[in-house]
């Protein structure tokens, strides 16, 4: 009995694969093994940077928010530590795009905010020297 080895199926995958490397440069385009090296490859790369593209847009989103923060005397890391003590359920994109284009909205927030926690240019509102406490001091020996 003669080998089968369905060259019909072989020839249509090697044929999708270079067809989804047209306009590659050189050999890339039209030999098997290094169009299908090179396909591979892209398609990790892609794996890989639709990762990467949410970490880079939160970056974004961070810088963003810092600058609308910092014109109103606050700085990032207060502001969001405020918003999530007073329960603001907007993220960092819908905050960044009303630092943004919206900028008058934006101050409200940061202000309510303000207001709400008693956060003023990252010192306390309505405490004195004597009410807050010198932590005690860390010693590694005593443990």
């Amino acid at each position: 009995m003669p080998r089968s080895v369905n060259s019909v199926a072989s020839r249509a995958h090697r044929k999708k694969i270079l067809k989804l490397t047209k306009g590659s440069f050189g050999s890339r385009k039209n030999v098997w093994t290094v169009a299908k090296n090179s396909w591979e490859k892209g398609q990790t790369y892609a794996y890989r940077d639709r990762r990467k593209k949410k970490i880079a847009f939160r970056a974004l989103w961070i810088q963003r928010i810092n600058a609308g923060v910092r014109v109103n005397g606050l700085s990032y890391s207060k502001f969001m530590g405020a918003i999530h003590k007073n329960g603001v359920e907007l993220n960092r994109k819908a905050l960044a795009d009303l630092a943004m284009n919206n900028p008058e909205a934006f101050t409200t927030i940061i202000e309510t905010v303000k207001s709400r926690d008693n956060v003023n240019d990252g010192k306390l509102l309505n405490t004195t020297e004597e009410e807050i406490e010198e932590p005690a001091p860390f010693n590694i020996a005593e443990k």
